[in-house]
């Protein structure tokens, strides 16, 4: 509604301005001279306008684009400051990884031979309560004398057997048998094969394992 009110008040204005006879300029040259001066002192002063809001508009852009290129430039610089502290970290990181690891290991492997020797330590005192040493296995001096005829002085304990038996586990579990020597006394081979705690080789009777307890 209101766009064909405006329609119609525009064709109202339009056949006033069509039904106005147009007024001849008058035949004076110097009047003619000087209202060609005032319209060209008027667009000279609208023109220098215009220039002056271009190069004002101009100076702006010409501010705003050093900010954005020094903006820019600040940009790269804490870029690639970024990228190379980004790296070093990583190269860090990756060592500190790698040297963590070694401390770790080296950490484990401290703490399994304090277990171990805790665990040799424990063996020996249960041994050394239920498995006395061959010189004090019986008081019976006449025994005590058929024994020591049968048994060599280079005759380990026990213990020392199992100590071996473990040893060559852990250091070749590829090949962990031991072959049975004259240190080796029979009757305590013969107690730890009868107990399931050691097996023999199946080919050769004079090679012992530890059994494997997992």
């Amino acid at each position: 509604m209101q766009s064909v009110n405006g329609l119609i008040a525009t064709e109202a204005e339009l056949k006033q301005w069509l039904s106005v006879e147009p007024s001849l300029l008058p035949s004076n040259s110097e009047i003619l001279l000087q209202a060609g001066k005032e319209e060209m002192l008027k667009l000279c002063s609208e023109l220098e306008m215009v220039v002056s809001c271009y190069e004002a508009k101009r100076d702006k852009l010409k501010e705003t684009k050093e900010l954005e290129q020094k903006w820019l430039e600040e940009k790269k610089k804490v870029l690639v400051a970024v990228t190379n502290h980004f790296e070093r970290l990583k190269m860090e990181k990756e060592k500190f990884s790698g040297h963590s690891i070694l401390l770790d290991t080296k950490e484990k492997i401290q703490k399994m031979k304090a277990y171990h020797e805790k665990l040799m330590e424990t063996l020996g005192d249960v041994l050394e309560v239920h498995v006395p040493l061959l010189q004090n296995e019986t008081s019976s001096s006449k025994k005590k004398k058929n024994i020591e005829q049968e048994i060599s002085e280079d005759l380990i304990s026990l213990g020392d057997i199992l100590e071996v038996l473990m040893n060559k586990a852990l250091e070749t579990p590829h090949d962990p048998y031991v072959t049975i020597d004259h240190t080796f006394w029979p009757p305590y081979v013969e107690m730890l094969l009868r107990h399931g705690i050691a097996v023999r080789h199946q080919e050769n009777n004079f090679k012992i394992r530890l059994e494997n307890f997992f």
